[in-house]
């Protein structure tokens, strides 16, 4: 048989361990980073002229993965919904011809990085 005190107290202790585990998930860690990053740009010559049809390659470090985007008209390329914790490097080609490697940092804290990659034409 149950003795009513001993059942209050598991009642209690059990109310106060979710109560406890529910303020606990309510204020996220100082290090869980957010995923959403945004990297866009343009590719130009030095003339400031948009190179169209150029290839950008992002490189994920951690994984090696590549993504890849051909840029319109206009030399403008974007990259979203990448992750805040993981650096990135960044580079196009035009004709045979490659813009300087670029990085982003995971310790970067900005949702939207610009970054123009130039490529000398001549």
């Amino acid at each position: 048989m149950i003795h009513r005190p001993i059942v209050w107290t598991g009642a209690v202790i059990c109310a106060l361990v979710l109560t406890l585990a529910s303020a606990a998930g309510a204020t996220p860690d100082k290090k869980d980073k957010p995923t959403g990053r945004l990297v866009l740009g343009k590719v130009l010559d030095h003339q400031d002229n948009p190179l169209p049809d150029a290839i950008v390659y992002l490189t994920n470090t951690r994984t090696r993965a590549v993504k890849t985007y051909i840029v319109g008209q206009d030399g403008t390329y974007r990259f979203p919904a990448l992750s805040t914790a993981i650096d990135y490097e960044i580079y196009a080609q035009y004709k045979g011809r490659k813009s300087d490697t670029k990085s982003v940092s995971q310790f970067d804290d900005r949702s939207e990085v610009y970054l123009d990659l130039r490529i000398d034409t001549r």
